[in-house]
């Protein structure tokens, strides 16, 4: 475990260590398993950035599902840029299905937004969200299905488990937190 990375120009700090992600992660599906039981929920994992989490969620899901996958994306570089692009869409059978859609982080929402409404156009039985971190104060668009959330964190820039900076870094055990320069007091 390093305390300290760098990944292009930035450099972050350790943040969330594996474990405690995978304790975070097992609680999650304790919860799906009771939540769902009975019922054969389809988990659509929104890539590149859930797939980690997404494949260690699963481990601990016991009830019968499905999973899917779409991507979309609204980064550049560290910015979200607010416009949505989707390069390849959902599963067509969600009709009167539960959604569980898988995300590794939830902080404008815009993103989300666009996905939960294209689910909902199939007339799902239920859609319910399920995050790794979410950035209460980054939030501009609320998400009602925000169901299950792993850690809530402050509106800092995170690489590592699924989390990219410019498409690297996500494959880092870790999380990390980008290093901010203290302001000169002089």
């Amino acid at each position: 475990m390093t305390n300290q990375i760098q990944i292009a120009d930035k450099t972050f700090e350790l943040f969330l260590e594996n474990h405690t992600i995978s304790k975070r992660t097992r609680l999650i599906g304790i919860q799906l398993n009771i939540d769902y039981e009975d019922k054969c929920p389809i988990f659509i994992g929104v890539l590149n950035g859930s797939f980690l989490f997404m494949a260690d969620l699963l481990k601990e899901v016991e009830i019968p599902c499905e999973i899917g996958f779409i991507r979309v994306s609204s980064y550049d570089g560290a910015e979200s840029s607010g416009k949505i692009k989707e390069t390849f869409g959902l599963p067509d059978h969600l009709h009167n299905r539960d959604v569980i859609i898988v995300e590794d982080i939830v902080d404008t929402g815009f993103t989300l937004n666009y996905v939960i409404n294209e689910v909902k156009k199939q007339k799902p039985a239920s859609v319910k969200v399920c995050s790794l971190l979410f950035k209460p104060a980054a939030l501009k668009a609320p998400i009602e299905e925000l169901e299950y959330t792993g850690f809530e964190i402050a509106n800092e820039f995170v690489v590592g488990y699924g989390l990219d900076y410019d498409g690297l870094g996500r494959n880092l055990k870790d999380i990390y937190r980008e290093k901010t320069v203290p302001a000169d007091l002089g």
